[in-house]
């Protein structure tokens, strides 16, 4: 495959061509699972819509299932939004139980968690996630459970906030996927660089600061999205939508976990030769913003994340058709 990389000064990567590349034929030989099993790690009291616009986002692009642990509150809530979705109401938040309970609790949901962990393709973790203590500890051990088994791992929202506090839960993992928004890429500077964003050098900060992850892959949104590994960076602007609605974060991360799974299994068949969480992330970047693009120009001003989230398929269709 040839670089992703444009030739002159230029970081912008040829997002349709690895789109082409890693996107898998539709096969009446194919079983159930073999184009993706996702799982989304969040959904509280609060939150609900995130869980299911990232892993609805996954099963709108190509994946074959798609999982959701959340709270038991959030689930039957989840449940109602689509029956395509997998439900798994484990997860507890501290206010429904006593001090004395954590430890059995906790170990209860490892062990449930970890008789499907094998099974995933890819672990979201994060949307619609919350900051109770004793939620955020839960998932420090599936993230650890996950990186023990080499199940990739794309985060964002509050599970970037979990990672700020406590980086070794993805230091060194080069199956880690960060998606920071502008103010969650301003503290990860701070806690690993020890210095404020310095946008005049961005690439080289980026650069430094997946460096200094230990090799997680950053992927920065934006005006823009820029990606980097620690050792090369490329940049996404193809398309693109002046509606900042809540929830395209989301969708991001449910389409990167689509794409960087397919992209390991091209990568496995030595059909790609670059860093197949670099293309998962430049590929589902290319993807949200050509969707959130369609969506513009049909709904202007009006555009919501269900729009958004319509537009995946003819938009992939139109890239690359079956």
């Amino acid at each position: 495959m040839q670089s992703v990389m444009s030739s002159g000064p230029s970081l912008e990567a040829d997002s349709v061509s690895i789109l082409r590349s890693i996107i898998p034929g539709l096969e009446s030989t194919k079983h159930k699972g073999q184009a993706g099993k996702i799982a989304v790690v969040g959904g509280c009291r609060e939150y609900t819509g995130a869980p299911y616009f990232s892993a609805v986002s996954a099963l709108k692009i190509g994946a074959d299932l798609s999982h959701v642990f959340c709270t038991k509150d959030a689930a039957p809530v989840i449940k109602s939004y689509s029956p395509e979705l997998i439900v798994h109401p484990i997860l507890e938040e501290s206010y429904s139980i006593r001090d004395e309970e954590k430890s059995s609790i906790s170990a209860k949901v490892i062990a449930e968690v970890e008789k499907w962990m094998e099974r995933f393709d890819c672990l979201v973790v994060g949307p619609g996630l919350g900051r109770d203590p004793f939620l955020l500890d839960c998932v420090s051990n599936i993230m650890k459970n996950a990186r023990e088994r080499n199940v990739p791992m794309v985060i964002d929202g509050d599970g970037l906030y979990l990672v700020t506090n406590c980086l070794d839960l993805v230091s060194g993992y080069p199956l880690a996927v960060l998606t920071p928004n502008v103010n969650e890429y301003k503290r990860l500077v701070q806690k690993v660089l020890n210095s404020e964003v310095n946008d005049e050098n961005g690439t080289d900060q980026l650069l430094s600061l997946a460096k200094g992850i230990g090799g997680a892959t950053i992927l920065r949104k934006g005006k823009s999205d820029f990606v980097s590994d620690g050792k090369t960076a490329c940049a996404v602007s193809i398309y693109g939508s002046p509606r900042r609605c809540g929830g395209q974060g989301d969708i991001l991360s449910g389409s990167v976990a689509v794409f960087l799974s397919w992209a390991r299994q091209c990568a496995a068949k030595g059909e790609v030769s670059m860093n197949p969480t670099m293309l998962g992330c430049v590929a589902g970047s290319a993807l949200l913003r050509k969707a959130a693009s369609m969506a513009f120009d049909n709904k202007k001003r009006s555009t919501l994340t269900g729009d958004i989230i319509e537009c995946l398929g003819i938009s992939l269709q139109e890239i690359c058709p079956v």
